[in-house]
């Protein structure tokens, strides 16, 4: 998550002897390492109160599988029966619009002479 290489680390500690002093470090040393505890113990409550609930082992560490394993797995169903409905309308629409392609095409090259315009009449003169 984090790329810290030991020069970074040496850098942070002479920057934190410099604007703590070396008198408060060990006590922010501590407090930062309470805070630590404190979060890692939410996180551990939280993961356990959701297998709890599952019913089975959670791994937070992947939050994407998570959701694709856990929460989409009773509607994956459904949303395969929704991607093939889909696809046969984008066939539909795609037979449709080769279809009035060609019509368009019909009528440009009416329109053009090569072909007896069935159409309405047309009146050049009337504006």
């Amino acid at each position: 998550m984090f790329d810290v290489g030991p020069a970074e680390i040496a850098l942070l500690a002479v920057l934190a002897v410099i604007i703590f002093g070396p008198e408060r470090l060990p006590e922010l040393a501590r407090k930062a390492a309470r805070i630590v505890r404190f979060l890692r113990g939410i996180a551990n409550n939280a993961q356990e109160s959701l297998s709890r609930e599952l019913g089975t082992e959670v791994d937070l560490s992947n939050p994407k599988g998570f959701i694709k394993s856990y929460l989409l797995q009773d509607i994956q169903p459904v949303l395969d029966d929704v991607k093939k409905d889909l696809q046969e309308v984008e066939k539909e629409v795609r037979e449709e619009f080769a279809h009035v392609k060609g019509n368009i095409e019909a009528l440009d090259s009416a329109r053009q002479g090569d072909v007896a315009y069935a159409g309405a009449p047309f009146d050049p003169e009337a504006t």
